[in-house]
């Protein structure tokens, strides 16, 4: 078994944007708390709270929106300072890292004065963390994360430091949720039954997830050998001046290390990424992930690793060899010249168990397809339906880049006077003008106090008018009032007509549109 000391840094989404650790102070992703500071977790606020609820319990919550490319730009400073006194530093996620500890710890005297001096790197680093000691990554995350700073967890000793652990530190809800109702409530008790058992209810995850609750490796160590260089490279000419070219490059080569790989059964777990300076500067950095590393998630460290170092980069201009420097947050210093992908530790590839009724997830022939008509057509080529939180049906999803990280769940509301389901299966990208009137011919209008003033009669869209079978209605919408500029109120109606259609209505302004219709 390993040792592994790993280097955490709490609340690190939160540090990223600059909000110190005494503040009250919370990260946000589609208007849930994604991380928060102690100050503020002393007040109640918790991961997956909305905004609303958590300013509730904590009136002085400083909030702000979670920014993925500051996390693993800052956490540069953390690494640089660890790999001061060993090399060979693993970046598990932004906010921790790890390194192997047996050769450091013999180096500087023993396991606890090579954490305390890790420990003390860090912290003249500028940052609070933790570090601890033990067999293998997960236990020594946890030892880490314990509230004197880390821990030194003997050799052999993981399963008992492990076993009083509740199973919500396995990070699988589902599963977490699931051993509870059938009594198994700490990581010692699921460490316990039967491994064939557990194998054979939960599946391969299940089975992975005891290895890690018994302080065993996650996989049995059956190191992959690599008989021939799987390594991928890419060569720019002209250097590129912006990260989103490297990014690029970074998609297409993850997918022939991936083509190369499935070839010979196996998956990578652990990538070092190396890039390539016109000045001859060389970038190296070594990643990690809990599972396989895809395409997206291999572009993603990329992208982490190149941001570290935009805060060193002169703006603007061309060097000293007439290469241009690009301008902007996301030119890259120097441009990079080449980019370098190797795997650095492969495993037996056991497959992935795909829905009973059909695939539910975007394979991975697919996303190499959108991978490369993005390179042609942009960025923002092509694009993604995600639902958001909103009102309006216009407002409920949003186009996201294929490739861009998406958070999980869908913001609840409550949303005060949204249209209730069924949604229209029709929002046009711009609103049509109509015009509602009455039984009298007079023009239908919604008063302040939400009265309307006649039932609709006839509706008239692009010249063609149709009688109102049937309405409802209205649905007030009063947003923004606190930002003149942003201010609106609205009314929204459900009308059909004689025509067989049927609309989403809104009013606003003494103007009637068609911001919908339903089949």
């Amino acid at each position: 078994m390993s040792r592994v000391l790993v280097v955490w840094c709490p609340d690190w989404p939160v540090t990223a944007v600059g909000v110190e650790a005494s503040t009250a102070g919370a990260v946000v992703v589609q208007g849930q708390i994604s991380a928060c500071t102690a100050a503020a977790r002393a007040e109640g606020v918790r991961r997956g709270q909305r905004v609303r609820d958590a300013q509730r319990r904590c009136p002085e919550l400083v909030v702000a929106e979670r920014d993925t490319d500051a996390e693993g730009r800052l956490f540069e400073t953390v690494v640089e300072a660890v790999a001061a006194l060993t090399p060979k530093v693993e970046v598990v996620r932004p906010g921790m890292c790890a390194i192997a500890a047996r050769g450091p710890a013999r180096f500087y005297g023993g396991e606890e004065s090579l954490r305390l001096m890790v420990q003390d790197a860090v912290v003249e680093a500028g940052f609070d963390c933790g570090a601890g000691i033990a067999d293998g990554l997960f236990a020594a995350e946890l030892a880490a994360r314990t509230e004197d700073g880390g821990t030194v967890v003997p050799e052999g000793g993981a399963a008992a430091f492990l076993a009083p652990y509740p199973l919500t530190v396995l990070d699988r809800p589902e599963l977490a949720d699931l051993l509870k109702r059938l009594g198994v409530r700490t990581l010692g008790a699921f460490a316990s039954l039967p491994s064939g058992h557990v194998a054979g209810r939960f599946g391969t995850d299940g089975a992975l997830a005891q290895r890690l609750a018994r302080g065993d490796e996650p996989r049995p160590l059956a190191p992959a050998h690599m008989a021939v260089d799987l390594s991928v490279r890419e060569e720019f000419d002209p250097p590129a001046a912006q990260d989103e070219q490297v990014v690029f490059a970074a998609k297409r080569l993850a997918g022939e290390l991936h083509e190369g790989l499935g070839a010979g059964g196996l998956t990578c777990v652990r990538l070092t990424v190396t890039a390539g300076f016109a000045d001859g500067h060389v970038l190296e950095r070594l990643w990690r992930h809990d599972g396989a590393l895809s395409t997206l998630a291999i572009a993603e460290r990329v992208r982490w690793q190149l941001s570290a170092w935009r805060s060193d980069r002169p703006k603007g201009g061309v060097d000293a060899d007439g290469i241009e420097l690009g301008d902007g947050d996301d030119a890259v210093w120097g441009g990079v010249a080449w980019l370098e992908l190797t795997p650095d530790q492969l495993v037996p590839d056991e497959g992935r168990q795909q829905s009973l009724w059909g695939q539910t997830s975007v394979t991975d022939r697919i996303a190499r397809a959108a991978d490369r008509i993005q390179a042609l057509l942009g960025h923002r080529g092509i694009t993604r339906p995600v639902l958001t939180g909103g009102r309006g049906p216009g407002e409920r999803v949003t186009k996201v880049p294929v490739g861009d990280l998406v958070p999980g769940g869908v913001p609840d509301g409550p949303w005060p006077g949204s249209v209730p389901a069924p949604a229209p299966a029709s929002v046009p990208p711009s609103m049509a003008p109509a015009e509602v009137v009455d039984a009298s011919g007079a023009p239908v209008v919604v008063s302040a106090r939400c009265a309307v003033s006649a039932a609709p009669a006839m509706v008239t869209v692009g010249g063609r008018a149709a009688v109102v079978t049937s309405w409802t209605g209205p649905w007030p919408v009063d947003e923004r009032w606190w930002d003149s500029a942003r201010s609106r109120r609205r009314a929204r109606f459900q009308v059909v007509t004689d025509d067989g259609l049927a609309r989403l209505l809104a009013v606003e302004g003494g103007r009637w549109l068609v911001e919908a219709t339903y089949d």
